[in-house]
């Protein structure tokens, strides 16, 4: 059959449900069907990103900067999404794993209730701060209007992306990767269409690649809730008998799994705009490489996302089944794919760095100084797919307590730190030192958590 086999994915899914014995080589072959669309998926985004970041990249060094001092802050908005989705998506997985599809539904019905009513108050919150937030961070009047209006319209945005990343989270965790995948590579077409046309036919720079990226999480959230809620025989709602009074025991479930994770992406992404406070001092250019080099270096780890993706939802599902001996085979394969995927794409980035920089600004000194932190980055890269695919699996079996510990501990007194003793002297290369060094080092501890195995008793 063919590696796109619809129906060889949901054969080898219903062996862990079922309890049947499992091949490495039926091991790896799921891993990868599954990874497949999501790495293509991945990747494609990451290309749709490149050209989305030209497009502000022709507009000037002004331009990348003001939505630089704010991307972290944007990712932190996303994170906070994904982490509330994945509170019941994992739930979700588990339940099917034991083969209980009403109490997927279940599941999902309180996501939808929950995360509408949450979406709202993290939108008004973020709206209010907008103002305020480039100078916060450091940045000067040249670049703080736009990059206001940016978090704004983004921000706007919360209420239907985040029920649409609900949507994805449920369908992948139940084992269809294929379908948010194909609408995550829709999204980013739209997001490019969109751009193109609020940027520059009309004329609104910045804030046009904000209203154009709004408008294509809308149109991808309409699309993923109507094919999870109608199409999805795991988890779909269509003649389901709704309720919409609270059922505790999943939200409190919800909680133990999110909260850490929303924790987690709050240290993490929290630590990025302390690093982005580092660099603001070093002047626009080191803005515009910093903020054009993480985007050329998500090329790099998008394949170790895709891989991640895969990992969560065979692990929930061994985990649901009771399968710990299957879920740690599972693990180990899942890692050694990542690691020497991300390795090769680590050697292809170190050697093409100044091409990658060049896609995305004409500026030659951000260009230089980007590819010079990108070459730091690539010998970092197989620890990264480590942390990466080691905080998926742990996440399958409602593991994310000690994951948010180890991101802690990782980023403030590892990262930071070296990026506030090395930035003074060596400038941009310094933090991306320092940023290279931790990579590796919180990839190393999750190895060792992972191997442990105690995880597997954390199953919700």
């Amino acid at each position: 059959m063919s590696i796109f086999s619809k129906e060889q994915e949901q054969r080898l899914l219903e062996m862990i449900r079922l309890g049947q014995e499992m091949t490495s080589r039926d091991k790896f072959n799921l891993i990868v069907r599954l990874s497949i669309p999501s790495v293509l998926a991945q990747i494609t985004s990451t290309l749709m990103f490149f050209i989305d970041a030209a497009m502000v990249g022709k507009l000037g060094a002004e331009a990348s900067a003001a939505i630089g001092i704010v991307e972290t802050s944007t990712w932190l908005m996303f994170g906070l999404s994904a982490a509330l989705a994945m509170g019941f998506s994992v739930q979700a997985a588990q339940f099917i794993g034991a083969n209980d599809m009403k109490q997927a539904k279940n599941v999902y019905r309180q996501g939808i209730i929950c995360i509408s009513l949450l979406s709202f108050v993290l939108m008004a919150i973020c709206l209010a701060i907008s103002p305020f937030l480039p100078y916060w961070l450091g940045g000067n009047e040249d670049i703080a209007s736009d990059a206001s209006w940016y978090f704004g319209i983004c921000a706007a945005s919360l209420p239907l992306m985040m029920i649409g990343r609900l949507s994805s989270s449920m369908l992948k965790c139940s084992g269809n990767i294929r379908i948010p995948s194909i609408i995550s590579i829709l999204t980013c077409v739209n997001d490019v269409i969109f751009n193109y046309i609020f940027i520059y036919i009309f004329g609104l720079g910045v804030i046009g690649a904000a209203i154009g990226s709004g408008l294509a999480y809308a149109v991808a959230c309409c699309i993923e809730t109507w094919y999870a809620a109608s199409r999805s025989k795991e988890i779909g709602l269509v003649g389901e008998r709704w309720n919409f009074r609270p059922e505790w025991h999943y939200i409190k479930n919800a909680a133990k799994i999110s909260l850490p994770m929303a924790a987690q992406y709050v240290m993490i992404d929290g630590a990025q705009i302390v690093s982005t406070m580092i660099v603001a001092p070093l002047g626009t250019i080191a803005i515009a490489a910093n903020t054009l080099g993480i985007t050329a270096e998500s090329l790099c780890y998008m394949p170790g996302h895709g891989i991640s993706e895969a990992a969560t939802t065979v692990v929930g599902q061994s985990i649901g089944a009771g399968r710990n001996k299957l879920c740690m085979s599972f693990a180990r394969i899942s890692l050694a794919f990542g690691m020497i995927v991300m390795a090769l794409m680590g050697v292809i980035m170190f050697f093409t760095a100044v091409p990658l920089m060049s896609l995305l600004t004409p500026v030659d000194e951000i260009i230089q100084l980007g590819a010079g932190c990108l070459r730091i980055e690539a010998f970092a890269e197989p620890f990264f797919a480590a942390a990466i695919v080691s905080n998926a699996i742990l996440l399958g079996a409602g593991d994310t307590v000690k994951p948010a510990i180890i991101s802690l501990c990782s980023m403030w007194f590892v990262r930071l730190t070296l990026a506030a003793a090395l930035a003074p002297q060596y400038g941009l290369y310094g933090v991306w030192i320092g940023m290279a060094i931790e990579l590796t080092v919180r990839g190393i501890v999750f190895l060792l958590r992972v191997f442990k195995g105690n995880w597997m008793k954390k199953a919700i």
